[in-house]
């Protein structure tokens, strides 16, 4: 065989090596990306199911604390949600959320897909803490307490598995991303009337003297029944 032909198989042969090599570091690369993705949104899940209790809030609370349009539960009620290691559940979620957004942004996803996602667990998180409340007042929310969570928890996993899609489908997940987030819009505003409406049963004079007076440890410790 001619030098010349042995030369054009040997380069040849090089060039496909090195793409093969440079495919499989892309694919080894996005592995790792979305492994990080997966990793810190179940961290994010994580801070809200391991909230216990709350307790009066020692932070300086302004009148008003808004993120976007909504007002926080914690703050209108002068409270804090820890965790069951006794750390500021709030705090330990923007903790995570920050993680997340690295990684997913990392990841190529959109940030107004991420947003959603964040948005998604911080109202998950002050839906809990209704819940908590309500519980201490002796579930004065009544029925209305299930269709709240209920909801809530249906548009946490309608953003987390927008995010998802976006992860493992990033070309379709942008082709149709204007109709979904227009979904979710629509969704999150139907979530925060009735997150609001809560929020105004529980802070009727009658149900937010009560929660005032009461002792944390007596209400989760009540002792035997008589």
């Amino acid at each position: 065989m001619p030098e010349w032909m042995d030369l054009a198989y040997t380069t040849a042969g090089g060039v496909v090596g090195a793409a093969v090599t440079n495919y499989l570091s892309r694919n080894q690369e996005r592995r790792q990306l979305r492994a990080a993705v997966m990793q810190q949104l179940l961290r994010v899940e994580a801070v809200r199911d391991r909230v216990c209790d709350i307790v009066p809030s020692r932070r300086e609370s302004p009148s008003r604390h808004f993120i976007g349009a909504r007002l926080l539960a914690t703050t209108r009620f002068g409270v804090t949600a820890v965790l069951e290691d006794g750390r500021d559940a709030e705090h330990a979620q923007r903790e995570a959320i920050s993680d997340l957004v690295v990684a997913a942004l990392s990841a190529g996803i959109p940030r107004r897909v991420v947003d959603f996602a964040g948005g998604s667990e911080v109202r998950a998180l002050q839906c809990e803490v209704i819940r908590v409340i309500d519980l201490r007042l002796g579930g004065v929310l009544g029925e209305s307490l299930e269709g709240l969570m209920t909801q809530c928890e249906e548009y946490r996993q309608a953003t987390a598995q927008h995010l998802l899609r976006a992860l493992w489908h990033p070309w379709q997940t942008r082709l149709r991303m204007r109709v979904r987030l227009r979904v979710l819009r629509q969704d999150v505003a139907a979530l925060h009337r009735r997150q609001e409406a809560a929020m105004s049963v529980l802070a009727q004079p009658e149900h937010i003297g009560r929660l005032s007076n009461q002792d944390p440890q007596r209400v989760n410790n009540p002792g035997p029944a008589a």
